[in-house]
């Protein structure tokens, strides 16, 4: 390797595979890569040591492939630069990663180098002129392995190094590498993306899982195929995740029963009764409620923090979006409308003279019946259910989390979360969108009349 930079006051390092020019100047450079040295044949691509004040040089006959790593303060022009330098040298890309993070530059390109050329001087001319450090390296003729893994989603209010290291070594101890590491968010929440190469995607998902549950962070894990991006039809359940009440407990209030009926609700949500039976049995302690408590209840709903950012979004990237609801109607065509949602599905109260019977009428959405519903929809849209993605907090949300493509507990239940695909428990419903790939800065840019 080989590495050279403008600071004067560093000194050359030595390694098995390494020869430094760092503080010779631009002349000195000039000098050593000509003057009958600047022949590949010549050039100090491998192990270089000082002999008589020249570096000696080891031998490159035929092709060498070359990983040229490019490092420095980052500047419009560098990868330009190099690659027409790489162009006039003749030299054929065959892989290429670039990342500049906090405005310094890290490129890397791996390159065929014919014999004939003096592509090394044309590289440390360019480094110095530049003001980046040029790195080369001798490395394998065979191509890597093409990426499949997995992307492990990490998100949080924070997320330290204590945080990072506890996925990494999961990571590790599954037989999985990392394979790169990009930041999706800083806002509402801190967002991570790692590709993970390799590894037992159950053993990851079960460690992963008690990691979050240890740690005030969230984890999801998914496949690395098409699949991930494909997805066209997001299904949502709409009390405690799109909106942040419970609607009946609303209505009940408004009625003067919320005690009894909140203490129903708790242990329907927690999977102790039977899902029909709790909301009967709320339902009937309506009898009697003139019907404008609705309206009263309907006054008070107020939206999760990030549902407009988040229905937005989607919407934007052309997304179907559903919500369907164990709630009521008029709560769930009020939220739908205001969201610009396709679909809406919800039970009804049964309204008799302006007051409510204690009963329900129509079509009962269940936790089965929100499965079918998901079902239906993507039929009628024409969506694989791979391609769907359910989101959900409650235990009657199971079985829609179970069919859909990816299943999402949002501020869920402990039983509800280790179900799910992936959990999240910040109080942000955009920061889903997290999970899906999509970037904060993305958002931010499509909001101020981007384009995603």
């Amino acid at each position: 390797m080989l590495r050279t930079n403008s600071p004067a006051h560093l000194l050359p390092r030595a390694s098995t595979k390494e020869a430094s020019v760092w503080g010779r100047t631009r002349k000195q450079l000039v000098a050593d890569a000509g003057g009958g040295r600047s022949h590949p044949e010549n050039l100090p691509l491998g192990r270089s040591k000082r002999r008589g004040g020249q570096y000696a040089a080891r031998t490159m006959s035929d092709r060498k492939t070359i990983l040229v790593r490019v490092t420095g303060p980052d500047h419009p022009g560098i990868t330009a630069g190099l690659m027409s330098i790489l162009a006039e040298n003749g030299a054929d890309i065959e892989d290429v990663e670039q990342i500049s993070l906090r405005g310094h530059l890290n490129l890397g390109v791996v390159v065929a180098v014919p014999e004939g050329r003096d592509l090394l001087k044309e590289l440390l001319l360019f480094g110095w002129d530049e003001n980046v450090a040029v790195d080369f390296e001798l490395v394998d003729q065979v191509p890597s392995e093409p990426f499949i893994g997995h992307v492990i989603t990490v998100l949080g209010s924070e997320v330290g190094a204590a945080d990072f290291g506890a996925v990494a070594e999961v990571i590790a101890s599954a037989g999985g590498n990392i394979h790169r590491i990009i930041r999706l968010a800083r806002y509402p929440v801190m967002s991570y993306e790692l590709l993970v190469q390799g590894g037992d995607l159950e053993m990851m998902r079960a460690e992963l899982i008690a990691v979050a549950n240890e740690r005030s962070i969230d984890v999801a894990i998914q496949r690395q195929d098409l699949g991930r991006r494909a997805k066209r039809l997001v299904v949502l359940d709409m009390d405690s995740t799109l909106i942040q009440s419970e609607v009946l407990d609303l209505v009940a209030e408004e009625a003067g029963v919320g005690t009894e009926v909140s203490a129903i609700t708790e242990r329907a949500m927690e999977g102790e009764l039977d899902f029909e039976e709790a909301l009967r049995a709320r339902v009937r302690l309506l009898a009697g409620a003139e019907a404008e408590v609705i309206d009263r209840a309907l006054d008070r709903v107020a939206l999760t923090p990030g549902a407009r950012t988040f229905t937005r979004t989607l919407k934007r990237l052309g997304y179907k979006l559903a919500v369907v609801s164990g709630g009521f109607e008029q709560f769930a065509d009020k939220v739908a409308s205001e969201l610009g949602l396709d679909h809406a599905f919800a039970n009804r109260f049964e309204i008799v003279d302006g007051k409510l019977t204690g009963e329900l009428t129509g079509r009962i959405i269940d936790r089965t019946e929100k499965a079918s519903i998901l079902n239906e929809v993507a039929a009628a849209e024409g969506i694989p259910l791979e391609q769907t993605v359910a989101v959900g907090d409650g235990a009657n949300d199971l079985d829609m989390l179970a069919k859909a493509g990816l299943g999402i507990a949002f501020n869920a239940k402990r039983t509800v979360n280790d179900s799910a695909d992936a959990a999240v428990s910040v109080p942000f419903l955009d920061a889903i969108l997290f999970i899906l790939g999509i970037r904060r800065d993305e958002i931010v840019d499509a909001d101020n009349g981007g384009s995603l």
